[in-house]
């Protein structure tokens, strides 16, 4: 009788992650989460909820290349931000409401309508990150040594590569 793992598994079927992968990747998981929650919360506008935000940034980052530049749609920003598209509109008329966004008739399909950003908007983007990037680099400076940072930059560089397939 074998202890082997593999062993045991079914023909064709994918190996089993080692232990160490497991916990690599829940370790990596739970610290992404919380960090991304307080890097977020760094620059949070008050008169914004974090969805409110979120899609503005994401509204920034979709309408940056040429091809996207005279705006996407609520489809589009409801499928890349992973939720339904009646929240969606929601989201993008309080967005509307506050002047950081316009929506325009797309002029091949009058029907549907593209969101852009608002010079406002894009000011709110910018300062935002601007802010997410001060407290994280301070935070990185104040918390870590020469040789952590250095660990850090290594570590993001294999974190990059699992982005890509």
């Amino acid at each position: 009788m074998s202890t082997d793992p593999v062993a045991s598994e079914p023909p064709g079927s994918p190996p089993q992650p080692s232990p160490a992968a497991v916990q690599a990747s829940r370790e990596v998981r739970a610290v992404i989460s919380r960090l991304r929650r307080r890097i977020l919360g760094a620059s949070e506008a008050e008169d914004l909820t974090l969805g409110q935000s979120t899609a503005l940034a994401r509204l920034a980052r979709e309408t940056e290349t040429p091809a996207t530049a005279a705006g996407v749609t609520t489809s589009v920003l409801a499928a890349t931000e992973g939720v339904r598209h009646q929240s969606m509109t929601a989201t993008v008329a309080a967005l509307a409401a506050r002047g950081l966004v316009v929506r325009t008739p797309d002029p091949e399909d009058g029907r549907r309508l593209l969101i852009t950003l608002t010079p406002e908007g894009r000011r709110r983007v910018h300062e935002g990150r601007q802010a997410r990037t001060e407290w994280l680099a301070a935070r990185l400076q104040d918390e870590c040594t020469e040789e952590e940072l250095r660990a850090v930059i290594a570590a993001m560089s294999v974190l990059e590569r699992l982005t890509h397939d």
